[in-house]
Formats: C-alpha cells, sequence, structure tokens
C-alpha cells in the first residue's frame, strides 16, 4: 500500500511542480520575454522543467535512459541560480565562482550520460555536493550585495530568490540522500513550487514582505496541521504522515499559484481604461468616446448627444454634473427633488449604473452599466480620469477653433 502511495504522491509533486513552473513561464512571457533578468528566469525555468519531466517519463514508462533528464538538470541547476543571481545583483560573480561553477556544471553534465547507477552512490554524492556550493555561493552573493545599488522592488526580487535557496538546500539534500536517510519521496518538488508562488507574488509590490512571509507560513503550518490530522486518523507511520503532508502542501500552493495569477490579470483588465487613454490616438473627444465603446469594462456604452437631453432642464443638468461629473446610482448627489428627478430619469432611460459628462457645450454624456461586482474602487478611479480626459480633449478642440481676439 505504502509502496504504491509513494510512486503516485512522487508522479503528483512531479506534475505539481510542472504545473508551477510552466504557469511561472506564461507569466514572464506575457510580461517581457527579452528582458535580460526574464530570459535568465526562463532559462532556470526550462533547466527545472527538464528535471521534472524526467522524473515523470521515469514514473510513467520506467525507463531509465530518461535519468539523463534529470542528471543533467540537476548539473546545471546551480549554474542557471548564479547566472540568475548576477543578472539580479546587476554584478558578476568573481571569477573563481565562475570558475568553479561553470567547471562543475560540464563535469556533470558529461557525467549524466553514464545514467546507470554503477558510478553511484559517489557521483551522486559529488553531485549534491556541488548543488550545495552552488547554492551557498549565490546565497553570499545575495547576502553581501550592496543594497543601495539596487530598487526596492530588485531588493525585494534578490531577497525572495535568498529564501529560495535557504528552502532549497535541505530539499535538494533530501533528494540525493533519499535512501539513506529513509524519505519515502524526493520534496524539492515543494521547494520549487513556494519559488514559483514567491516569484509571481512579485508582481504585486503592494503586499510587503512580512505580508508574504505570513501567507507562506499559513500555507505550511496548514498542511502540516491537517496532514497530520489526516495520518493520525488514518494510522498511518512516518511516511504515511510525510507523503500526506506532501500531498496536501503541493495542491495548496498550484491552487495559490493560479489564484495569484488569476488575480494579476484582474489586475490588468482593470487598468484597461487607463490603457486606452495612453494609446489614443485621436484628439477629438467623441472619436475617443465611440473608441472607448468598445472595450470590455464598459461595452456597451451610449454615448448621450444635446438632442436627446432636450426634454430636460439645461441648468439642471449643469448643476447635476457640476456636483458629481461622474454619476453612480448607488450614491447620486442630494440636490432637491427636481435634480433627484432628472437623476432618476437618466439612470432609468439609459438602465445605467453610471453616467458622465463627457463634454460640457454641447452638452454630451456616457451612459454605461457597469455591475458591481466589475465595479472594483480602481475602475471607479479610471471612469472618472477618462471622464475628465474627454472634457479636457473637448476644451481643447473648442481653444483651437475659436477665433484669436485682439
Amino acid at each position: 500500500m505504502i509502496a504504491a502511495a509513494t510512486i503516485i504522491t512522487e508522479l503528483f509533486l512531479s506534475c505539481a511542480a510542472l504545473v508551477g513552473l510552466f504557469v511561472l513561464q506564461r507569466v514572464l512571457l506575457r510580461r517581457d520575454p527579452w528582458d535580460p533578468i526574464n530570459r535568465r528566469f526562463l532559462f532556470g525555468l526550462r533547466i527545472t522543467m527538464m528535471l521534472f519531466v524526467g522524473r515523470v517519463l521515469m514514473i510513467m514508462t520506467g525507463i531509465d535512459a530518461f535519468r539523463i533528464l534529470i542528471l543533467l538538470a540537476a548539473a546545471i541547476i546551480p549554474l542557471a541560480v548564479l547566472i540568475l543571481t548576477e543578472g539580479l545583483l546587476r554584478r558578476h560573480a568573481p571569477p573563481l565562482i565562475k570558475a568553479v561553477i561553470g567547471g562543475g556544471a560540464v563535469i556533470f553534465a558529461v557525467s549524466s550520460l553514464w545514467y546507470t547507477d554503477t558510478i553511484d552512490p559517489a557521483r551522486l554524492l559529488a553531485l549534491l555536493g556541488f548543488q550545495l556550493l552552488g547554492f551557498v555561493l549565490s546565497g553570499w552573493l545575495i547576502v553581501a550585495r550592496d543594497r543601495t545599488s539596487l530598487s526596492s522592488n530588485e531588493n525585494a526580487m534578490v531577497v525572495r530568490l535568498g529564501l529560495s535557496l535557504i528552502l532549497f538546500i535541505p530539499l535538494a539534500a533530501g533528494d540525493f540522500l533519499l535512501l539513506y536517510i529513509g524519505l519515502p519521496v524526493q520534496f524539492s518538488a515543494l521547494g520549487v513550487l513556494i519559488l514559483c508562488w514567491l516569484a509571481i507574488g512579485l508582481g504585486r509590490p503592494h503586499l510587503g514582505h512580512r505580508a508574504t512571509l505570513l501567507n507562506l507560513g499559513v500555507m505550511v503550518g496548514a498542511a502540516l496541521l491537517v496532514g497530520a490530522m489526516i495520518g493520525l486518523f488514518a494510522g498511518a507511520g512516518r511516511d504515511g504522515y510525510l507523503l500526506t503532508i506532501a500531498v496536501i502542501m503541493a495542491a495548496l500552493f498550484v491552487v495559490a499559484i493560479l489564484t495569484d495569477v488569476r488575480v494579476l490579470q484582474l489586475e490588468e483588465q482593470s487598468l484597461g481604461l487607463l490603457r486606452h487613454l495612453a494609446t489614443a490616438k485621436t484628439d477629438d473627444p467623441m472619436t475617443f468616446l465611440r473608441d472607448l465603446q468598445n472595450h470590455p469594462l464598459v461595452e456597451g456604452a451610449v454615448v448621450v448627444s444635446e438632442d436627446s437631453l432636450k426634454d430636460l432642464q439645461d441648468e439642471v443638468l449643469a448643476q447635476i454634473f457640476a456636483a458629481a461629473p461622474v454619476l453612480r446610482r448607488v450614491d447620486p448627489p442630494q440636490l432637491g427633488a427636481v435634480a433627484d428627478d432628472h437623476i432618476a430619469y437618466l439612470f432609468s432611460r439609459y438602465s445605467a449604473t453610471h453616467v458622465m459628462l463627457a463634454m460640457a457645450q454641447p452638452r454630451v454624456l456616457v451612459a454605461l452599466s457597469m455591475p458591481s461586482l466589475n465595479a472594483s474602487p480602481s475602475a471607479e478611479l479610471e471612469l472618472q480620469v477618462v471622464q475628465r480626459m474627454a472634457v479636457l480633449m473637448a476644451g481643447g478642440k473648442g481653444d483651437r477653433h475659436a477665433r484669436p481676439t485682439r
């Protein structure tokens, strides 16, 4: 029973790590695949993906030749970490460190072609020592860095890489010493998932280190607690406890990674109106508003011309939009009974949740329906910016067409 559970857990952990790596790769490619830091990061990600692909193929097929992928990736990972560290610190490592890590990577990469275990455990122990040396040297470069030469975001990236290395060292050692210390599976996949989660979190700089570490502690603690409870109820031995905790922790981090990516996508979409402003190729307010109608956040917006407002009192409309250039149905301005009737008419006539003033003379309004679930504070603020931009465009156009006076 435990033997089958061990194989299934090993496969699950490897697949979970591949999911995290694939998601992080997509995030980096979407941001900027040619950015120097991203290119170094992508190199390391793909090398790590090769390692877990090799594990999955070995488990699924039982073919020992796939061990070449595992050994080759394990040989290059210290080099990939050093390359990324140099990029993050914006400085070269000392030549001696480069020579040691580069030379070791070449030697162990060549030895990976001998995929049988006839030269093990000597090779595995040497490879473990090489990986630990690479992680320690990269960690030393991080600790000894000149913090003043890096921005706060760059320092945050470096600190998270250092935290990942701290986690990787014992997990990597456990992978290589699996048989000697009696571990049921290789746990390095958990370190990879934590690295992916920390890296994706860099896209949300408003979350500080304290909140990130707190969230990390909560997820790890929850996995330990729930895994221990399930193991206790099931009467599992030590291996059962470790397998249960590993599966729960991997599942938690996969869900956290997918959730954070989704949040990043929603934040990017919420900035769409500002992007519309930044990329607008016209200074004509009506053209600008017609283009705005195609934006997903305000799709279906109605441009209300002055002719459509002829049944309403002009001075009352002027009073309403002087008080609130962007009318919101949930909290309209309190300007008296007549103004309340005008506001209610606008919302009812156009089935709108928001009505904003786009041009003062001639008066042009934009009525749109934004469901409350989409009406985030940032989206509300963007509507106010769009309204202000349209009014400024209209004012600028009027100034250009006005005749100069003497």
